[in-house]
């Protein structure tokens, strides 16, 4: 057993800062007056640390997950490009099992992260937005497989390089992505044509939206059909996000600034 703890000591040995992703009280109390600089990586930050980076989705790629905390890390000043990272996390339990040493800057910076802190809408808008795309590509519509287009902030200029395909059902009401109930109306509207616009704040301008920027210079990978090429060319054009279900491979695909910048599989969630 001494093979394997001097293992971990070679981990470890030297690390510049140590993340915790959603750690326990106890196991956070263990490391607070430890010399090494410490960030906590969680949806809440439920031990009160200083240093912490707000996770807004649980990642089940380990990799996804541990990319969002570095980045998150570099842009908050919590460590510099370079810095050597013990990552914490929980791989297979309900506790922390795993631990990582990454090089802060190794990874190719992936936008995940500016996609929910740097974005004009709210980073709780864009979660509420991913988990119906997400609970959409689990279930489907009737029991059978569907695509869906949100677009997210700057919802005038988005309106403005648009155009109705029917009668915009949320033209006069006031309600919010998130609710429950609106959840339900937007999966249900899912089955028409047209992307659903909504604002910065989550409210839901619009619904049947035919997107109208110019594609040209749009990049996307081969196989992706209008849905994907209108995200690309709206999020180009505008400082809106788009999220993408496509109806052919099932997956949920966040575009920023015309690129995707995340993409999930609905089952693994």
């Amino acid at each position: 057993m001494s093979e394997l703890g001097d293992l971990l000591d070679d981990i470890v040995a030297d690390v510049d800062s140590v993340f915790l992703f959603s750690p326990s009280a106890s196991l956070f109390e263990r490391f607070a007056d430890s010399e090494t600089p410490l960030v906590v990586v969680g949806p809440e930050n439920d031990v009160d640390a200083d240093n912490y980076v707000e996770l807004p989705l649980e990642f089940r790629d380990l990799r996804e997950r541990i990319r969002f905390g570095i980045e998150g890390g570099l842009d908050n000043e919590y460590l510099e490009e370079g810095d050597q990272v013990a990552c914490a996390t929980k791989l297979f339990a309900d506790d922390i099992d795993t631990i990582s040493r990454v090089r802060a800057g190794d990874f190719e910076h992936s936008g995940v992260y500016d996609l929910f802190v740097n974005s004009r809408a709210d980073p709780n808008v864009i979660r509420n937005v991913l988990e119906v795309a997400i609970e959409l590509g689990k279930k489907g519509q009737k029991g059978k497989r569907v695509g869906a287009l949100f677009v997210v902030g700057d919802a005038g200029k988005v309106m403005n390089k648009s155009r109705p395909l029917s009668y915009n059902p949320f033209e006069k009401s006031h309600v919010h992505v998130g609710d429950p109930i609106v959840d339900v109306m937007l999966k249900e509207f899912s089955r028409l044509d047209g992307a659903f616009v909504i604002s910065d704040a989550g409210k839901i301008v619009s619904a049947y939206r035919y997107l109208e920027p110019s594609a040209e210079g749009v990049d996307i990978p081969k196989g992706l059909g209008a849905r994907h090429m209108a995200a690309g060319a709206i999020t180009r054009d505008t400082n809106a996000v788009a999220v993408v279900l496509s109806e052919s491979d099932g997956l949920v695909r966040a575009f920023s600034g015309g690129e995707i910048v995340l993409e999930l599989d609905p089952e693994e969630y």
